[in-house]
């Protein structure tokens, strides 16, 4: 039980820092990052965010309500953030899951059941046939339709068909429908670009196939749409196609062709590597398939997770590799699909190694803290930019809050068995077994 309650304290420790930096200016907002030389003092454009602004303090706030009641002053700020995205999503144009409207009906279903219903009203008046114009110039200065997860339709499927509704069926049916229309056919399967034309394709969870195949396979199962399904087994095929099964494991190249920054051809994060394209593969089962080209859908899941394993995460083996801790490119976002792996798991022995395998991430998480008499926080390392130590963030996707919620959950898992609650999202709820979800998410009507 000590190592449960330091993970538990070491969660308290990054909550309380990052509850230190919320500001008041028309409402809370947290900057990203806290520089050496002070916080931020203008909010930034992408304050109410769920990926780095305030609308990331909901799924945090939703996991402290799993092990304690909120303080006064929690419940405060959880009435501002309402306040502040219920008349932004009135007013917003940005649709996306992580940067716009469909992070507010996550945000505000997690803290005000009901009043995620205006930010699903204004995705539904904002939609075309298309989808939803992105906020990314494209050739010729056009604004195009985008459809990663975290930018684009998919995400904002995901969400409606989470929330549910009156407005979900017409925005999923919608996005899946636009989803379709742009797939790409190759000689295995079916590929998305994340805007048309682009030079090239990054095929894993954030910004490609692999989120969008998800996206797919949950909203054809939720709308009875066998198409939709039929494009999510397709766009496996392709991922299959393209990675590698070497080793007992699969992975798929960050970037085809090759990148040219200076990014390792395969990385194992949530956003680029098999921590996130992990997902897909129970998305499938959720939809009632159970076999890609003669591979086990739950077998690759766990090929995902071996490959992650096997690199080496979390240590930092050289610079470049794993230099994040965050959700999003690093070893909270790790951790998380370890544990849902972990809950879902029908072997114990299996389940057993996947829990020792999160307990490694948030052990990591413990070494690297640093800890004052504000609390706790991580800096990552750039080694493309000198100096490479960066400023502390704050957000659920690249700071403290993301990797607060995975220390609490971690405890709360150990402490509590693979029977603890898990606090539904929509890119990630058909991961875990349905008796353990918070929320589970109603049908679109």
């Amino acid at each position: 039980m000590a190592a449960t309650e330091s993970y538990r304290e070491l969660g308290e420790a990054a909550w309380s820092w990052v509850l230190g930096q919320v500001r008041g200016d028309d409402g809370p907002w947290l900057p990203d990052a806290v520089p050496d030389d002070g916080v931020p003092v203008e909010p930034a454009d992408d304050r109410d965010s769920l990926y780095a602004g305030i609308g990331g303090l909901a799924p945090l706030l939703a996991e402290i309500t799993q092990h304690r009641p909120l303080t006064d002053v929690e419940r405060a700020l959880a009435h501002g953030i309402v306040a502040r995205l219920s008349t932004q999503a009135g007013i917003r144009t940005t649709p996306s899951l992580y940067d716009g409207l469909a992070g507010d009906v996550v945000a505000l279903r997690l803290l005000a059941p009901g009043n995620e219903e205006v930010a699903l009203q204004r995705l539904e008046d904002l939609m075309t046939p298309a989808g939803w114009p992105a906020h990314v110039p494209v050739a010729g200065g056009i604004v195009a339709p985008q459809t990663d997860l975290v930018g684009g339709t998919a995400g904002i499927v995901l969400a409606a068909v989470w929330a549910g509704g009156a407005h979900a069926r017409s925005i999923a049916t919608t996005g899946g429908e636009a989803l379709l229309e742009i797939a790409d056919a190759t000689d295995s399967g079916l590929d998305w670009p994340m805007l048309p034309d682009w030079p090239s394709r990054m095929p894993n969870y954030s910004h490609g196939t692999a989120g969008v195949a998800s996206a797919l396979a949950v909203a054809g199962h939720a709308l009875g749409r066998p198409d939709f399904v039929d494009a999510a087994r397709r766009g496996a095929r392709h991922l299959l196609a393209v990675g590698s099964l070497d080793g007992d494991g699969f992975v798929v190249p960050h970037t085809i062709p090759p990148s040219k920054r200076e990014v390792e051809p395969v990385t194992y994060s949530w956003c680029h590597g098999p921590a996130g394209t992990s997902y897909l593969f129970p998305a499938l089962a959720h939809a009632g398939v159970d076999r890609i080209d003669g591979h086990d859908v739950t077998d690759l899941r766990h090929r995902c997770l071996r490959s992650i394993l096997a690199a080496g995460v979390p240590r930092r083996l050289r610079p470049g590799f794993w230099d994040n801790d965050g959700r999003c490119c690093g070893t909270a976002g790790v951790g998380e699909s370890l544990l849902d792996a972990a809950q879902d798991a029908a072997d114990p022995t299996q389940a057993d190694a996947l829990l020792a395998a999160a307990r490694t991430m948030g052990d990591a998480l413990v070494e690297r803290a640093i800890h004052d008499e504000a609390g706790a926080r991580w800096r990552f390392v750039e080694h493309r930019q000198d100096p490479p130590l960066l400023p502390p963030g704050t957000s659920w996707m690249q700071g403290a809050a993301g990797i607060a919620a995975y220390l609490l959950r971690l405890a709360r898992v150990i402490a509590d068995g693979r029977d603890a609650p898990v606090v539904d999202r929509p890119d990630s709820w058909w991961a875990v077994p349905a008796r353990v979800r918070t929320g589970r998410p109603a049908p679109p009507r």
